[in-house]
């Protein structure tokens, strides 16, 4: 559910996305379901993960799992064809829980908006 990683730092990450029409989330009228946004942007925080752990030489990335999904707010659902650009942002870390907060752009519309709880380990 990422298709390109554009840039990452410590804590943040841009990720992106194609629609495509073979896309498990795909709606019977062509837009991705809010289950998919939702899943995009958990899997753009794994991808800040990885390069975390590529950057510190880590032989093995963190495994991940959604904690809890706090304050999604879906503000219309991308197209088949659309290209979703998606910003991350770690925030918070207390043991193996990581604070992180997410928006999906569709050019420069914010379509969507999300904080997580993220269990790593």
């Amino acid at each position: 559910m990422v298709d390109g990683f554009e840039e990452g730092d410590d804590n943040n990450a841009v990720t992106t996305l194609s629609v495509c029409p073979n896309n498990y989330f795909i709606l019977p009228d062509g837009t991705m379901a809010e289950t998919g946004l939702i899943e995009h942007l958990a899997q753009s925080c794994s991808a800040l993960a990885g390069y975390q752990a590529l950057s510190k030489a880590s032989e093995h990335p963190p495994v991940g799992l959604i904690g809890e999904v706090k304050h999604f707010k879906c503000l219309r659902r991308p197209q088949i064809g659309e290209r979703i650009k998606s910003t991350i942002t770690f925030g918070l870390t207390f043991g193996n829980i990581t604070l992180a907060t997410g928006q999906a752009f569709v050019d420069e519309e914010m379509i969507a908006d999300i904080k997580l709880k993220i269990f790593m380990q």
